[in-house]
């Protein structure tokens, strides 16, 4: 029995399937990963991507970060590619419990996928970090380049878990127990 015929069968046996996934999923749909030839950790810009993507750095220099973010965090054309469509497919027969993702491009959910715990949240999210308003990505795509604001004036934050930052233990917990009730990962 070859690995696929190997993982297929697991995939038969199994009653409850969840997903754990990352940015590899994601690279059929034209999205690089971060260390890639053209990934993230590749890019020349004035500070490395670490740097860039922490809490600090957008606290205290949010126009630079807003340039780095709108430039090569948001992939808004990307699509659902096939990967995305099967898992979505896998829940609505009841096959797939849920995906737990590290990206957070979006694409699980807009294939289909209602059980999705986005461990670093999602840029189609974002709030003002003053009011706590919810605003979409169009609607900060909008005041692009520029740092978006809110009608309140406070700066919207993606709802992405930068460097520095905890990840929700809400999510953590949903993770864990879709984890702990699956017979196969």
């Amino acid at each position: 029995m070859n690995q696929e015929d190997k993982f297929l069968s697991l995939i038969k046996q199994s009653k409850k399937i969840v997903f754990f996934g990352g940015a590899g999923v994601s690279t059929e749909s034209g999205i690089p990963d971060f260390r890639s030839q053209d990934g993230l950790y590749n890019q020349k810009y004035a500070y490395p991507p670490e740097t860039i993507l922490s809490h600090d750095f957008f606290i205290n220099n949010p126009r630079e970060f807003y340039r780095f973010y709108f430039d090569k965090m948001i992939y808004k054309w990307a699509k659902p590619n096939a990967a995305h469509l099967k898992l979505a497919q896998m829940e609505q027969k009841g096959r797939l419990s849920g995906v737990i993702t590290q990206n957070i491009d979006g694409l699980h959910t807009l294939a289909g996928s209602k059980n999705v715990c986005e461990l670093h949240g999602s840029v189609y999210r974002n709030y003002c970090e003053r009011c706590g308003k919810f605003y979409s990505l169009d609607d900060i795509l909008k005041q692009a380049p520029a740092v978006p604001h809110c009608s309140c004036g406070g700066i919207i934050k993606p709802d992405v878990v930068l460097y520095g930052e905890s990840l929700d233990n809400k999510v953590i917990q949903k993770s864990l127990d879709l984890i702990t009730s699956c017979d196969l990962l």
